[in-house]
């Protein structure tokens, strides 16, 4: 027992602490803009099961790939909070409660949108790139995807907890994550399994950028260090991870 507490404190210790003691301190004032996507997507989950709110919700909110590119951008931010029609919609709830608030709690409201918006928009983009390919090829989608409905925050969930794992040096769950999407599409290659996969690599990018910007600041900070006369060196040289 003693080992697998220890494993699990050096796995997700820093993670725990910093959602722990936002929570203490603010409550759920931490995570503000996760609290409203959940409301919007609870409400968009109403109107869209009644009558009249249906067509309102599929043309101000759903994504298809056979539309043109403009109406699927503009709609693609929305898509993220409406909840996809053959899922149960606690799911989705629990998803964006669960992950947007603690990577709006480790990372800030910003970076959470740019990442989730980025990802979900990765997978849009894939899935009009692969119906253009032949359905042979591994990466190719049959003409018929091209009328499925694309809503819900799967990608973005999945881009965030990776995104969050390993800033929080949670390594392995990050690359759980991975693989989960991974034997995922190799069971079920259907549309939204592929679109993970783009999620992945949208987020492996983002991570590559945001360790380049970590180091070049420390490289700065480094340079103005070395300039002052009389002054050391002081902390590790690293930004927090919490801004």
């Amino acid at each position: 027992m003693n080992t697998l507490a220890r494993l699990a404190r050096a796995e997700w210790g820093l993670l725990y602490v910093t959602v722990r003691e936002a929570l203490a301190g603010q409550r759920w004032r931490a995570m503000p803009v996760t609290l409203g996507a959940v409301c919007l997507t609870a409400i968009l989950q109403f109107v869209q099961n009644q009558p009249w709110g249906f067509q309102f919700v599929q043309d101000i909110g759903s994504v298809r790939a056979e539309e043109p590119l403009w109406l699927a951008l503009l709609r693609t931010p929305l898509s993220l909070f409406v909840p996809a029609l053959d899922l149960p919609v606690w799911g989705a709830l629990l998803q964006l409660l669960v992950v947007f608030g603690i990577a709006e709690i480790c990372l800030g409201w910003w970076r959470m949108l740019v990442i989730a918006y980025a990802t979900t928009l990765a997978g849009t983009l894939y899935a009009r790139v692969a119906i253009s390919l032949s359905p042979g090829n591994p990466l190719g989608l049959p003409v018929t995807d091209a009328q499925v409905v694309d809503t819900g925050p799967s990608a973005a969930v999945v881009g965030l907890a990776i995104f969050v794992a390993w800033r929080y040096r949670a390594y392995w769950t990050g690359w759980g994550v991975v693989a989960a999407m991974v034997i995922e599409v190799a069971f079920k290659g259907n549309l939204a399994g592929k679109e993970h996969i783009a999620a992945l690599a949208a987020v492996f990018m983002l991570y590559g950028i945001s360790i380049l910007r970590h180091r070049h600041r420390h490289r700065h900070r480094r340079c103005r260090l070395h300039r002052r006369p009389g002054r050391g060196r002081t902390g590790s040289g690293f930004p927090p991870i919490q801004s």
